[in-house]
């Protein structure tokens, strides 16, 4: 097997199918075809089963994955090594984000990163959880990943790097339930129908918290989509629990943001993988790093 054959591979993972992994790619499909029939012949074994336009990976190809990202990973770190190695003159960095870290400190991180390393291309995928952030930097499909959480890291098979914390907010109406300036109990909020994301989140916890202690909350969405809170809460649907660093576009939006009592915070971590990074990903971390006075 060759590295083109597992780049192709694995755009197939990633993208989900033959065609797209193609167009993605800017290959010929048959040509997509061809190299994964011959990969197959070297392993033994087929890699996907082809169902309709799907391809849906048998347990041989799962296997392959987290290898063929490690070799790949290995490749992408000598070609760093050699070209890159004090100054960053080109590449790519993939880091993926759960959404509420997305606004702060991701963009404040991105702006730095990218105005001192210009020539690096940077690329955020989503994930919804702390353990989808982990998984995906454990099995090599991004090299840094950025969670928030209220508990303990789910793995240990990454390196955590603490970049802050976050307190939650509630987000209402102008003229919502409570007055501006004051902070809200959170024996308030029963009987209020509340916008809550996917389990997993620390919103989410915070939420389930509540009706833990008895307190009588109302789910009215649940969404994976965070950028939805804004635009329900405004149209009257519910209130929502969001971390402090959507304050400011809340506000900007025409929200009113107010502080909940007791207060909750949220950590802030930037993970990687165990073992060297590329020159991108050490960079990256060294910006990302409060600043210690």
């Amino acid at each position: 097997m060759d590295f083109r054959q597992l780049t192709y591979f694995l755009a197939i993972v990633d993208h989900g199918g033959f065609n797209r992994a193609a167009a993605a790619l800017y290959v010929s499909q048959p040509s997509l075809s061809q190299a994964i029939q011959t990969l197959e012949r070297d392993v033994d074994a087929d890699l996907f089963h082809r169902i309709g336009r799907r391809a849906v990976l048998t347990e041989a190809g799962a296997a392959l994955v987290p290898r063929a990202r490690e070799a790949l990973h290995a490749l992408e770190l000598a070609r760093a090594g050699v070209g890159a190695v004090r100054e960053l003159r080109g590449g790519r960095l993939e880091i993926a984000a759960m959404a509420s870290p997305t606004i702060e400190p991701l963009s404040s991180m991105v702006q730095r990163f990218t105005e001192r390393y210009p020539a690096v291309s940077l690329s955020l995928r989503v994930a919804l959880t702390p353990e989808d952030v982990v998984e995906t930097v454990r099995t090599g499909g991004c090299e840094l990943g950025l969670l928030t959480t209220s508990s303990p890291l789910p793995s240990r098979e990454v390196v955590p790097h603490h970049v802050g914390d976050d307190r939650l907010v509630l987000v209402t109406p102008l003229d919502g339930p409570f007055p501006a300036g004051q902070a809200v109990q959170r024996e308030q909020l029963e009987g209020h129908r509340l916008i809550v994301g996917q389990r997993g989140t620390g919103i989410r916890a915070y939420v389930d918290d509540l009706k833990a202690q008895g307190i009588d909350v109302r789910i009215a969405v649940e969404t994976e989509h965070r950028m939805a809170f804004l635009p329900l809460v405004l149209g009257g649907v519910g209130l929502a629990v969001v971390t402090e660093s959507w304050a400011g576009l809340s506000e900007r939006s025409g929200a009113l943001v107010l502080d909940l009592e007791p207060a909750r915070i949220q950590h802030n971590f930037l993970v990687s993988r165990k073992g060297q990074l590329t020159p991108a990903a050490g960079a990256f971390l060294e910006i990302a790093r409060p600043t210690r006075s």
